[in-house]
């Protein structure tokens, strides 16, 4: 079969499409038939080994997929040959077949295709876990979202409005920003070109954000913070901006805020009964047509380079689609 692999830790370019043996699922595992995989930064990290997971070249690239169980290992129950599933991984879903522990096969909607159910697990279950379990966001509160136009940050504006919150979208370009708003944002900050801190005080009436969500890093998670309600919960998803912040942290005490990370990785293992149940809400979501996931583009494995290298110059707006 055909896999995407990292052979040296140089980046998109090392990438590689290979034969390589077709995985047998051992006892409680399942064989996975990938109809489609979503394309995540997390790769792109990986890729140079700089995630916090390092695997060893050359390994298979790829952190979600869709498709069709295609065999199952000695005891498994509850997942049988012929179910439409999405999975999430670390790495190793950009194979034809995968194989996975039957606990992290998630039942994928008819209503939902593979495409979708491709890039829905990782981004819409972070966010998922963001706004509802670490932050709390209530109706009417107003949820400020960095990288707003990246696929987190697509899934940060469509939660935020499902549960009833104002969002202030702030994106690089006026372009992305646009987007964002066709995405249902209420609110858009450019801030390659305007002050966030001031536009976002500007659009509260001076209260600032009550929840702000922040992927991105560097250079604009300092003003963002300055621009948070008295209060407000600041959810800290991911750097990639490629800077990790240092955040004065007399701000936290005058704002009387939370500074609050969001692991999804780990709280999906430590805690797998309440996140099948978040994932499962998602879905149901996607399929009743509340959630619509963005693919900007869909590419076949061999073009895999090219997908990882728009994502690390930052020219998608959603996700990226791979398929055998």
């Amino acid at each position: 079969m055909r896999a995407v692999r990292v052979h040296e830790l140089t980046g998109p370019k090392a990438l590689r499409v290979d034969e390589v043996e077709v995985p047998s699922p051992g006892e409680g595992e399942v064989q996975i038939s990938v109809h489609a995989a979503g394309v995540n930064f997390p790769d792109v990290l990986l890729s140079y080994g700089k995630y916090q997971f390092k695997p060893e070249p050359p390994f298979v690239l790829g952190a979600e997929a869709a498709g069709v169980v295609s065999e199952v290992g000695k005891g498994v129950s509850g997942v049988a040959v012929g179910d439409r599933v999405v999975t999430s991984m670390i790495n190793g879903a950009f194979a034809e077949k995968i194989v996975i522990p039957q606990e992290v096969a998630v039942a994928l909607p008819k209503e939902v295709d593979f495409p979708t159910g491709a890039i829905t697990l990782l981004t819409y279950a972070t966010t998922y876990h963001a706004l509802v379990d670490r932050a709390q966001l209530k109706a009417g509160e107003t949820l400020l979202v960095l990288g707003a136009a990246g696929g987190v940050g697509v899934s940060a504006i469509q939660l935020g409005k499902l549960l009833g919150a104002r969002v202030i979208a702030a994106a690089s370009t006026a372009e992305k920003v646009a987007f964002c708003k066709q995405m249902g944002a209420d609110e858009g900050v450019n801030y390659g070109a305007e002050d966030l801190k001031d536009r976002v005080k500007a659009l509260t009436g001076g209260d600032g954000a009550d929840v702000i969500y922040d992927p991105v890093g560097g250079p604009y998670s300092e003003p963002a913070l300055r621009a948070i309600a008295w209060q407000g919960r600041f959810l800290v998803i991911g750097f990639t901006a490629g800077e990790i912040p240092k955040i004065p942290l007399n701000l936290v005490l005058l704002k009387g805020c939370q500074v609050v990370g969001v692991f999804w990785g780990a709280f999906s293992m430590r805690e797998p009964a309440r996140n099948r149940a978040n994932c499962d809400q998602v879905l149901r979501w996607v399929a009743e047509g509340k959630l619509k996931p963005h693919a900007d583009v869909t590419l076949p494995f061999a073009r895999a380079t090219e997908a990882l290298e728009r994502i690390e110059r930052r020219a998608v707006t959603g996700k990226i689609v791979l398929v055998p």
